[in-house]
């Protein structure tokens, strides 16, 4: 009898132990729960600040591109055409009938020629608005100014005119990504033909370029930190969930498969 006696007040003392503890635990997970909460919260508008830092980078970067692009096209196309102009109209002798209606002629076809280009520019300068009308626009546009230097053979395949679905976000780093590639083959790649192709599969956009030129070791190129961009690059892909294959070796050219889940 004295044994269940015994028994009895424990099991109430642990009862009312449980009863207890139970309200300071119930008080311990609701703060570890609302502190999980506010910490992923956190995390939420910490990843989203990151995510709009890095548009306005971009943005800027793409403005950057485009200037650097609009300079040397007035300094070396605009300018020349606007001086050969002159150069033509300043020698025309109105003694001589025929020739001075040739050098005419002429000078109109040079000032026609400079108003297309100027016209060019005119679209170049709205970069973002190139991006809005259509990411197949935006890569024809870099790929138009890519081949007026005429220093490569461009073999084009672009799939992605008058797509019916967009994203402004991914545009706008996509084609920041397909001007830093560029920058980079120009800079480095000692390349004589380019080949690029953009198109759409499996709900996927891809931007694939390839290149002709010296050839270099990613893993050596990763391990000393120079980077080429690289660094940059794979940054952007990991942005807007996209993947990213890399083949390269010296003396073998380079390609860049670029995958992104569209829109």
């Amino acid at each position: 009898m004295q044994n269940e006696t015994t028994k009895i007040a424990i099991l109430v003392a642990i009862a009312t132990l449980v009863f207890l503890l139970m309200p300071v635990f119930l008080i311990l997970y609701i703060r570890s729960y609302t502190r999980h909460k506010k910490n992923h919260i956190l995390e939420k508008q910490n990843m989203q600040q990151r995510f709009e830092s890095e548009m306005l980078q971009t943005r800027v970067e793409v403005q950057d591109q485009t200037m650097q692009s609009i300079a040397t096209e007035l300094h070396d196309n605009v300018g020349q055409l606007l001086s050969l102009t002159t150069l033509t109209l300043n020698s025309v002798n109105l003694n001589d009938g025929a020739k001075a209606k040739k050098k005419i002629e002429n000078s109109l076809s040079l000032v026609n020629k400079s108003i297309k280009e100027l016209r060019e520019l005119a679209k170049l300068l709205h970069g973002e608005q190139l991006v809005e009308i259509g990411i197949g626009h935006a890569i024809d546009q870099e790929i138009n100014w890519l081949s007026k230097s005429g220093a490569y053979e461009l073999r084009i395949n672009n799939q992605l005119f008058n797509l019916r679905i967009a994203s402004a976000d991914k545009d706008l780093i996509i084609l920041r990504l397909l001007q830093e590639i560029i920058n980079n083959i120009i800079k480095h790649a000692q390349a004589s033909c380019i080949q690029i192709d953009s198109y759409m599969e499996n709900e996927s956009l891809h931007l694939n370029i390839k290149e002709n030129g010296i050839g270099f070791s990613p893993d050596e190129t990763k391990a000393k930190k120079s980077g080429m961009g690289l660094n940059s690059i794979y940054k952007r892909i990991e942005m807007i969930n996209g993947k990213l294959i890399l083949n390269s070796a010296p003396g073998e050219g380079t390609s860049i498969l670029i995958e992104v889940p569209y829109p």
